[in-house]
């Protein structure tokens, strides 16, 4: 699989197989991902693997949190103006569709978010944390380090899900981990081998044309 090919499959997958994922894969997949690029070299990325037996400690854990928890950032700008408005409502109704989900089966559609905080059944994942002290600039290069992953996995047969719903719930995910006080959590990372029958991961979001969001100066 060449690099064209890895991003013209990528998908988000919010349904897995139960098949395990390889921590020797799992770990050379990472050190690869590392070679991101990173202003002045600073790779601020900070990784905690979970996989195996301690994925259902960890969800076994995260039951027993109960207590509201602020978010470690604003995930979407409040308000949400077009045309971005717009790409994230339909992109929610195409994938309800696929789920046999209706807009007013409010519980349903929670219950669907919710599974964000089961990994989607993923048999493995990570979260990724910054420190508190960086800012704009070492985010993108977070983001640079998750794309190189995503399209990695995908070379080696492994799908993902990239899950910045995991903001939501930074107390507890700093507290299992046992990641430091200065660390920030950003998101999580579900990591398996998709289910060839969900629907859901038949879900192809739409893109906006070049013309839209591309001008070529003359």
């Amino acid at each position: 699989m060449n690099v064209t090919e890895a991003v013209a499959s990528r998908s988000s997958i919010r349904a897995f197989a139960d098949t395990p994922v390889d921590n020797a894969l799992f770990k050379t997949l990472l050190q690869q991902s590392a070679r991101a690029a990173t202003g002045g070299n600073l790779q601020p990325w900070r990784v905690f693997v979970l996989n195996g037996e301690v994925m259902p400690r960890f969800k076994a854990f995260l039951a027993t949190q109960t207590e509201p928890e602020t978010p470690a950032y604003a995930i979407y700008p409040q308000p949400l103006v077009e045309p971005y408005r717009s790409s994230r409502f339909k992109v929610g109704e195409d994938m309800y569709a696929l789920l046999g989900i209706p807009r007013e089966d409010k519980a349903a559609r929670f219950g669907h978010l919710a599974r964000n905080f089961d990994f989607f059944d993923a048999p493995a994942g990570f979260f990724l944390f910054v420190d508190k002290n960086m800012g704009p600039p070492q985010w993108a290069d977070l983001g640079m380090f998750l794309q190189n992953f995503m399209l990695l996995a995908k070379e080696a047969g492994l799908d993902t899900c990239a899950q910045e719903a995991w903001a939501n719930r930074p107390l507890s995910v700093s507290q299992f981990v046992g990641a430091g006080d200065e660390l920030m959590l950003f998101c999580g990372m579900a990591v398996g081998y998709r289910d060839p029958e969900a629907p859901i991961n038949t879900l192809v979001s739409d893109r906006e044309p070049f013309e839209n969001w591309a001008v070529v100066v003359e």
